[in-house]
C-alpha cells in the first residue's frame, strides 16, 4: 500500500523589513506549490515599535507561524551578542514546534545567524540565499560565511559568488546561480506614479532628489556619528535637492543615525523627509524617480541599478561585493562626497545610465528557486564533503 505523499515544510525566516522585500515572491511561490507548504518565522526588527512593526505588513499577505522576540533595547556589541543568545533559544522552541523539513534564511544578519545555527544543531537542512557575497567593512561578512558551512543548498546572485562558495568547500552540485531576488520585485510590482508616490509620502519631488541609506560600519569603532554627520554636511550643500532618508538597520549604533536624521528632517522639512520603512513598492518606486541612491545599503548596488541611476557608495560596508558601472565610491568624508556628487551630474556619467547592465541579472531568481526546492531530495542532505578545488 503506497504512503500518502506530504508536502514538505518551508519554513522562510525574517528579521528585517529590506530582507522581506527579498523573500516575498519566493514565500509567494512555495506557497502556491502544490508540493510544499510554507511556514514564516517573523524575528528581529520586524517585531519592535522602533523600527515600525513591518510584522503588521507581513501579515496583510501571509500567516506567522511564529513570532520570535529578540532584540534589547540597547544596540551596543554587548547588547546584540545577548540578542543573538535569546534567539537561539526561541528558535529551538520554534523549530521543535513547527518540525520543518527545510529552513530558508537569506544573507548575513546576526539574528539570521541565530536562525541558522540553531536549524543545524537541530538537524534541520538549511537553504541561503545571496550566500558568496563580501563586505569587508561589516561582521555581516563572517557570519554569512558562517551560514554557508552550516547550510547544505545555496542560491547565488552572480556566478563569481556561486564560485565563492564553492571556494568554500561547498559540493558544486548544491550551489545555483539565480540572480538577485531583488530584481523579481522591481518586475513584477506594479510601482506608483509620481503622483501617486508623492501623495503616499506627504512630500513633494524637487528638481533634483535623493534617496539616503546609511546604516553603521560594524567593523569600526563608533565611526557612525562621524561618518553621518560628514553626509549630511555634504547633501546640504546640494541646491535644488529634496532628499528621502530611510533609517538604520538595529545594526550597533543604528540608533545614532536615526536621530541625526529625526534632527535633520525637523531642522530642514522644506526639502527632507524621513521613514523608518518605505515598503519594497514605495522603495522601488521611488527610485524611479531619483537621481541616485546614496550611503551604503546594499541596495544601492543590487536594485538602483536596474532602474538606470546613479549610486554613492560611501565607505567600506559594502567593500568587495559587484557594482554596475553606475556605482560611485567615496569616502566617508564630505569633500569625497562632493566630489561623488559632481561626478553623478557629470554629462559623461549620465551618458552612460541608459545602457547600464546589472551583474545581478534580469530577473526569475523566485521561479528558478522554487523549482530546485520541489525537485530536491533532502533524505540526504545533512552529512556534508568537502569539496576541494583542484
Amino acid at each position: 500500500m503506497s504512503q500518502t505523499k506530504h508536502p514538505k515544510k518551508i519554513c522562510v525566516v525574517t528579521g528585517t523589513r529590506a530582507e522581506y522585500g527579498l523573500l516575498f515572491w519566493l514565500m509567494k511561490a512555495i506557497e502556491a506549490h502544490p508540493d510544499l507548504e510554507l511556514q514564516v518565522i517573523a524575528t528581529g526588527m520586524h517585531l519592535s515599535p522602533e523600527f515600525g512593526l513591518t510584522y503588521q505588513e507581513i501579515e496583510k499577505d501571509f500567516t506567522i507561524d511564529k513570532k520570535i522576540e529578540m532584540l534589547l533595547s540597547s544596540d551596543s556589541t554587548v547588547g546584540i551578542a545577548k540578542s543573538m543568545g535569546l534567539a537561539q533559544i526561541s528558535f529551538a522552541d520554534a523549530y521543535a514546534d513547527l518540525t520543518p523539513d527545510l529552513v530558508v534564511v537569506l544573507g548575513d544578519r546576526y539574528e539570521i545567524f541565530s536562525a541558522a545555527s540553531t536549524a543545524m544543531i537541530l538537524n534541520i537542512p538549511i537553504a541561503h540565499l545571496h550566500g558568496g557575497e563580501t563586505t569587508e567593512g561589516a561582521f555581516d561578512e563572517a557570519i554569512r560565511h558562517s551560514i554557508t558551512k552550516m547550510s547544505h543548498l545555496h542560491f547565488a546572485a552572480a556566478e563569481d559568488y556561486k564560485a565563492r562558495i564553492i571556494q568554500l568547500g561547498e559540493q558544486p552540485e548544491r550551489v545555483f546561480n539565480v540572480g538577485g531576488l531583488g530584481i523579481d520585485n522591481i518586475k513584477k510590482l506594479k510601482l506608483l506614479s509620481r503622483v501617486e508616490f508623492e501623495q503616499s509620502i506627504d512630500f513633494k519631488l524637487d528638481q533634483k532628489n535623493i534617496l539616503v541609506t546609511f546604516h553603521p560600519v560594524t567593523l569600526e569603532q563608533a565611526t557612525a556619528k562621524t561618518q553621518f554627520q560628514n553626509l549630511l554636511n555634504a547633501i546640504d550643500q546640494l541646491e535644488n535637492t529634496h532628499i528621502i532618508f530611510t533609517k538604520a538597520n538595529s545594526d550597533t549604533d543604528g540608533r545614532v543615525i536615526n536621530k541625526m536624521i529625526d534632527d535633520y528632517v525637523g531642522a530642514n522639512p522644506q526639502k527632507s523627509v524621513g521613514f523608518t520603512s518605505l515598503g519594497q513598492s514605495r522603495y522601488l518606486s521611488a527610485l524611479q524617480y531619483m537621481d541616485a541612491c546614496v550611503g551604503n545599503s546594499s541596495s544601492g548596488l543590487i536594485e538602483a541599478p536596474s532602474f538606470h541611476i546613479g549610486s554613492i557608495n560611501i565607505g567600506d560596508r559594502q567593500k568587495g561585493r559587484l557594482k554596475a558601472a553606475s556605482i560611485i565610491d567615496c569616502a566617508p568624508e564630505k569633500a569625497s562626497v562632493l566630489a561623488a556628487f559632481t561626478t553623478l551630474y557629470s554629462d559623461e556619467f549620465k551618458a552612460q545610465l541608459p545602457a547600464l547592465e546589472n551583474p545581478y541579472g534580469d530577473g526569475g531568481a523566485s521561479e528558478k528557486i522554487i523549482k530546485i526546492l520541489a525537485a530536491q531530495d533532502l533524505s540526504n542532505i545533512l552529512k556534508k564533503t568537502f569539496y576541494n578545488l583542484a
